[in-house]
């Protein structure tokens, strides 16, 4: 058996054992599965771009033709070397494909990578490909906060940059989930502040973000205003539009960071005029972030961003219970407003 643990995949993908000519790459994230099989085909084969050196197949053609694979898995390349068979599994059922390639894999000159979804561990292929010594499986669960943090900095010090704690803190509660995304955001945040040495929080606030329905702003700012039956109908609202939690997740952390900066301005001693301007708040979200900012200390913010970052990466991983969670975390910070205590 060669089900690998998550914190031993990384490992692997870096140094792909030889003896193992069969590789399963699995799991809800989508992004961070193709991210990893790209991976193995580049350690696998000399040039990916070579169609003597790499072949792809495709689900459909698998689940119709499953000698298919064995066949292109003891295809001798023209011109020698390593060779690699990429397969995309796709909806289709590919599980006679497999069986046949397991029960014959190919030499040490040739891996098969196999790219798939989210798998049960209930699954038939899953369940083969674990009980096979020649086949590694290698799960994708979503980025962890330390694997976030790592991604974050990784990135950054490529650029030749350096990132705020604050602002890493908030860019890891904005993304998380999907590795192909959460790089992206990423990329067009280092491609905002080119030519800058450091990131830091208001950067993330004018990149990593997306527009928000009226309904969406209604939500976010009775909830820090302390009106819990305004939440409470609005909350019914966004969920009936099928507003994704994590969505709603990230607009409750931009706004605790938004309020957290203004309070700040304002403890040096700026008027709440002067903040709002500076900070561009819509005039239409003023009389609530007045409100806000009488009922929120730094402190308590600060509190309350460590708290939603924990909230965000529960609801990435939950997803069944998303909705309740987000829903009590909006009735906490309401009370919270209301009883304005330290």
């Amino acid at each position: 058996m060669v089900a690998f643990k998550a914190a031993e995949v990384e490992s692997f993908v870096a140094r792909p054992d030889p003896d193992i000519p069969i590789v399963l790459v699995h799991g809800p994230d989508s992004g961070l599965v193709s991210e990893r099989a790209a991976a193995l085909v580049r350690a696998s084969v000399d040039d990916p771009s070579d169609p003597f050196a790499l072949a792809l197949l495709g689900g459909e053609t698998l689940a119709e033709t499953p000698e298919r694979l064995v066949e292109e898995a003891h295809t001798v390349p023209l011109f020698g070397g390593r060779r690699a068979i990429h397969v995309k599994a796709g909806a289709r059922n590919i599980q006679a494909a497999v069986e046949r390639v397991v029960a014959a894999p190919p030499g040490r000159d040739c891996r098969v990578i196999i790219e798939s979804g989210d798998l049960k561990k209930s699954a038939p292929l899953r369940t083969l490909c674990e009980r096979s010594p020649a086949v590694a499986a290698l799960p994708c669960y979503p980025d962890t906060a330390r694997d976030l943090a790592r991604l974050i900095d990784d990135e950054t010090r490529r650029a030749g940059m350096t990132i705020t704690p604050g602002a890493r803190e908030l860019l890891a509660s904005l993304i998380g989930g999907d590795r192909r995304a959460s790089r992206s955001e990423i990329e067009k945040l280092i491609l905002y502040t080119l030519g800058e040495e450091r990131i830091d929080v208001p950067d993330i606030m004018a990149v990593v973000t997306d527009a928000t329905s009226p309904v969406m702003d209604s939500l976010i700012d009775a909830a820090f205003a302390g009106f819990a039956n305004e939440v409470e109908s609005h909350f019914a609202k966004i969920q009936a539009s099928g507003t994704a939690p994590s969505t709603i997740a990230g607009a409750l952390v931009r706004q605790a960071a938004s309020l957290h900066l203004l309070r700040l301005a304002m403890e040096s001693g700026a008027s709440f005029d002067d903040v709002v301007k500076r900070q561009a708040v819509h005039f239409s979200r003023a009389k609530a972030a007045r409100t806000a900012l009488q009922a929120w200390t730094p402190r308590r913010l600060e509190r309350v961003l460590g708290q939603l970052g924990d909230i965000s990466l529960e609801v990435r991983r939950s997803s069944k219970l998303g909705y309740p969670m987000i829903e009590r975390a909006l009735l906490m910070i309401a009370r919270a407003a209301q009883s304005r205590s330290e």
